[in-house]
């Protein structure tokens, strides 16, 4: 197991450096250099100045060498100004060049410094992504237990009325987009025209204080979407252990049909629901951009997509760096998960 886990870790490594950099060379691509230029510096810059500041600011070294910057296994760079001024990654502002570390990037624990929201990206991504971390929280609680629900109800009598109806219902939650279900819902439980008013439309004060006025809305959205691929791969499974044999040794043998379900085909019928479980994780945190922008929750997808429309380079190498964490880490939880869950694998 301990070598299993060992060799999951150097191919998440691996994968890990390989991401980040593909990230890093499509985030400095020049076109983003030179609006971060115009952005940071002023808007009618010829193209002469847009390369002085670049290279008085290290974007014009090479790719390899600045990914190691930003890495944390290079030094910083470092210019001096005509004024005497030294600006670099690693000097913060109002310290002494002098006192500034020579090493500075993901390694150390610094991602860099926010050009829009004038601040360390640590700091703005950790505190949106707690945010985010409470909507994912809240979504895992309520979709999780009710797509195992409809799966495991639809696959114990494979093609008969329930079983039509509740994979009907999940096709539809599935091919039924968030921003269109969300609108739905806004329109319904939130609208003063039309609506019942039993909820909030705008989730934003539930950044200080989580309610059941303003946190439901976004957290059916996501959750409405999401269970119906885990109850699809649910009913797939359940269906798929309800006809094998030794559930019809079982039958045979006079043991009832709650007590199959429950004590013989449930656990075998969840080691693959448990897989997409698992991978719900990464699609919920990049999955918030919508519902977040829609409901006005400022979390880490809408911050991601105010780091992407404006050109927040060091903010958005940041979120690219919490997502693959995120992808690999629910990865390998859920290879180790399903090792111990398949008894055929981990003895093979």
């Amino acid at each position: 197991m301990w070598f299993f886990i060992l060799k999951r870790s150097g191919v998440m490594l691996l994968t890990a450096l390989c991401l980040t950099f593909v990230v890093f060379f499509l985030t400095n691509l020049y076109p983003n250099l030179e609006k971060l230029a115009k952005t940071q510096g002023n808007q009618r810059m010829s193209d002469a100045q847009v390369e002085q500041w670049l290279d008085d600011r290290g974007y014009t070294q090479p790719l390899l060498v600045r990914y190691g910057e930003w890495l944390g296994v290079v030094p910083s760079f470092r210019f001096t100004k005509e004024d005497g001024k030294t600006i670099g990654r690693c000097i913060k502002p109002a310290m002494d060049p002098v006192l500034a570390p020579n090493f500075c990037g993901v390694l150390q624990g610094d991602f860099g410094f926010s050009s829009v929201f004038k601040d360390n990206v640590s700091t703005i991504v950790g505190k949106r992504l707690g945010l985010t971390g409470w909507l994912m929280l809240f979504v895992m609680i309520v979709m999780v237990p009710m797509a195992l629900i409809i799966g495991v109800l639809a696959g114990m009598r494979e093609g008969s009325k329930l079983d039509r109806s509740l994979s009907t219902f999940s096709i539809t939650t599935t091919a039924t987009p968030e921003y269109v279900s969300g609108v739905l819902f806004i329109v319904i439980f939130a609208s003063s025209a039309v609506g019942l008013k039993w909820f909030k439309g705008s989730s934003a004060s539930a950044m200080t204080d989580i309610t059941f006025a303003n946190f439901t809305l976004p957290v059916m959205t996501m959750a409405f979407y999401g269970m119906g691929y885990i109850a699809r791969m649910t009913r797939a499974s359940m269906a798929e252990v309800m006809t094998a044999q030794y559930i019809r040794t079982a039958r045979l043998k006079g043991v009832s049909f709650p007590n199959i379900v429950m004590k013989h085909a449930l656990r075998n019928a969840l080691i693959a629901p448990f897989t997409v479980i698992m991978l719900q994780f990464p699609w919920l945190l990049t999955g918030v951009v919508i519902v977040e922008t829609l409901f006005n929750y400022k979390g880490f997808g809408w911050v991601l997509v105010q780091a992407a429309s404006n050109n927040d380079i060091e903010l958005l190498l940041s979120c690219s760096v919490v997502a693959v964490f995120v992808v690999l880490i629910t990865q390998l939880i859920s290879d180790i998960g399903y090792v111990f869950l398949n008894p055929r694998i981990r003895m093979s």
